[in-house]
């Protein structure tokens, strides 16, 4: 093989391997970013992967929020009155978090079925629920589920 083939071939394979690589990281980014929003119940039903970015909805369960010690871990039990999830919590909350709110909290499924929270969004006055919880909340009272006056 000549040379001048030669070199031509090493820049054809330097390009195809550039290429890859870097669909390779605009697929590993796209992953990363992005979340899905899932139920309580859609979790319940296995539709939600473990070691994925989530977005996870419903309403804060009337006694269920635990405060560990004097630090900031926070867990408490998000529902769609369908089915119950315990979030994990780490950080701060939102000045309008409470029980009986709505909630949306993004994060990670563990395989023991806990959801390890890395943000809390709580509604931002007092007549907003995200759209999402809200279409959630409708499902659940439309398949018979008794659900609580809600705080609004």
């Amino acid at each position: 093989m000549r040379a001048s083939r030669r070199s031509r071939l090493t820049i054809v394979i330097f390009i195809l391997l550039g290429g890859v690589a870097i669909l390779f990281l605009l697929r590993t980014a796209f992953d990363e970013g992005l979340n899905v929003f899932f139920t309580p119940t859609e979790i319940a039903e296995g539709k939600a992967g473990t070691n994925q970015n989530l977005r996870i909805g419903g309403m804060v369960k009337q006694g269920s929020l635990k405060r560990e010690g004097e630090g900031t871990l926070i867990q408490f039990i998000a529902t769609d009155f369908n089915a119950d999830i315990s979030v994990v919590y780490d950080g701060v909350l939102p000045d309008l978090f409470r029980e009986g709110q709505g909630v949306v909290a993004e994060g990670r499924l563990q395989e023991d079925g806990t959801f390890m929270a890395r943000q809390i969004l709580a509604k931002h006055d007092e007549n907003y629920m995200s759209a999402e919880v809200k279409t959630a909340l409708e499902a659940a009272e439309s398949k018979g589920a008794a659900i609580p006056a809600m705080q609004q």
